[in-house]
């Protein structure tokens, strides 16, 4: 097989393990979600013991990268594919990191009365959900303008973060028996904030594969 032949594939091999652990760690955040929500633990710890599947995806993504820069020396847009490709791949992992955070804050909440309904949660995760399905789509096509609008999305998630921020904050300081758990469902949204951050940084690299250039967008 010609050198260069083989490279596409193994570019389109390395492409497509970064779709399916995209696809894996959307379907992790929103069981995760989930399990907070309904305070199902048998779904948290499910959710936890699972993160081993995410972390060796990972792990033969990053691997593929290493062999195809040592063995193939790609150079211009071809060496940004990957390079792109694999950071990419450690932002997902990481949000996948994030979901087993959320679900073991189900944990530690376990089955005592909530003080809040938490009604922010589901709009915060379908947000970061869609920033995922629109990256992982903008990856595919190379597509900036789907990229830039990933940013868009990540403000609104930041706009319901302040808000809950201050509501917990109220409640904490009208009642001091409700801080521990105000505290863990301020972790829960932060992460979820976080998930955003990560999406925007899949849009940067997106942005980098296509201009060659490094772009701030949550500027």
């Amino acid at each position: 097989m010609p050198t260069r032949q083989k490279f596409a594939n193994d570019l389109e091999g390395l492409r497509l393990n970064i779709l399916d652990l995209g696809k894996m760690v959307d379907q992790r955040i929103g069981l995760a979600v989930q399990s907070l929500i309904e305070q199902d633990l048998e779904l948290a710890n499910t959710i936890v013991v699972g993160d081993l599947v995410v972390n060796d995806l990972q792990a033969i993504i990053e691997e593929k990268c290493i062999l195809l820069i040592a063995t193939q020396q790609p150079f211009a847009l071809d060496l940004r594919k990957v390079v792109a490709g694999f950071k990419i791949s450690i932002y997902l992992e990481r949000m996948g990191d994030l979901s087993v955070d959320l679900a073991k804050l189900t944990i530690r909440i376990g089955q005592e009365k909530l003080i809040k309904p938490l009604v922010d949660f589901p709009r915060m995760s379908a947000l970061v959900q869609e920033m995922i399905t629109l990256g992982l789509k903008a990856y595919v096509q190379e597509d900036c303008k789907a990229a830039a609008e990933m940013a868009i999305l990540d403000d609104e998630i930041d706009k319901i973060y302040a808000r809950v921020f201050e509501e917990l904050r109220a409640i904490m300081m009208s009642d001091p028996n409700k801080v521990t758990q105000a505290n863990y469902i301020l972790f829960a949204c932060r992460f979820l904030e976080r998930m955003g951050d990560y999406c925007t940084n899949i849009a940067e690299e997106i942005v980098y594969i296509v201009t060659g250039k490094r772009m701030n967008l949550n500027e």
